[in-house]
């Protein structure tokens, strides 16, 4: 099948899915959701794949859902954009005993973040950057945020994150736990490489290692999940989230009002 917003190779046993729209920071529309979550099923039942690799094109992994579709006047259901296009890429992670590793390359925003915090491992480059910035737009985390981010920094580091929606640049992702190892920019196409097809060398064992670990951590994803739909379908109906999305695209600062 060919795509246009993602790019998607498979090579020794690693299934790379490169996320391609840099014009606009590989923020997600409904066709990028529809053309990651096809090649992420593919690979998935693909016997051969022992482990996906998902990365940026240009200077960012993921900024989040596109905004420029998702003003006040075309906004749609925000809930039933989490069901349909976001959660199903979250479980598939999950479930699956294939190890998920991203490849964070650049700034990883919003839901952005959230689907680096869903796979199993992170190497980031000197030049990515976390950003939990659902506070900025008003809205409140999805795409696992707020399940996966506690269990890794901490309530309160957590809390931090999403209330401030603070940058944390590499180095401090590294040190608070968020990703496994930092490299620079030049270094990070092979290093990831070169850690993906390790892991897809690894015995049956890795799988029941991740299948263990969810089952003490992550028994109650998709109902998180759903309740995290639930709450963003109430914030996307505040005026806040209207002035949130008017000032991200006027690039000002919001005022908001609390309604």
């Amino acid at each position: 099948m060919a795509y246009e917003t993602i790019i998607y190779e498979k090579l020794n046993g690693v299934a790379t899915i490169t996320l391609n729209r840099p014009q606009a920071l590989n923020a997600f529309t409904p066709k990028m959701n529809a053309e990651f979550q096809d090649a992420l099923k593919d690979a998935d039942e693909d016997r051969s794949i022992r482990c996906f690799l998902i990365t940026g094109s240009g200077r960012a992994f993921c900024a989040g859902q596109d905004l420029k579709g998702r003003t006040p006047e075309q906004r749609g259901s925000l809930g039933k954009s989490l069901r349909e296009r976001y959660n199903p890429i979250i479980l598939r992670l999950r479930r699956t005993e294939k190890i998920a590793l991203a490849a964070v390359n650049g700034v990883a925003a919003g839901a952005g973040c959230n689907l680096a915090l869903a796979c199993d491992l992170r190497i980031a480059s000197q030049e990515a950057k976390f950003i939990q910035a659902f506070v900025r737009v008003g809205l409140a985390p999805d795409s696992g945020g707020s399940f996966f981010l506690p269990r890794l920094v901490g309530l309160s580091k957590a809390m931090q994150l999403f209330l401030l929606g603070e940058t944390v640049e590499a180095e401090e992702a590294l040190r608070i736990g968020l990703v496994a190892k930092v490299v620079s920019a030049a270094e990070l196409p092979k290093a990831a490489r070169e850690m993906a097809e390790s892991l897809a060398r690894g015995p049956r064992s890795i799988g029941l290692i991740k299948r263990a670990l969810n089952r003490a951590l992550l028994p109650d994803l998709e109902a998180h999940l759903e309740y995290e739909a639930c709450l963003q379908e109430i914030a996307g109906r505040t005026a806040d989230y209207d002035e949130g999305v008017r000032a991200f695209l006027e690039k000002r600062q919001p005022v908001f009002k609390g309604e």
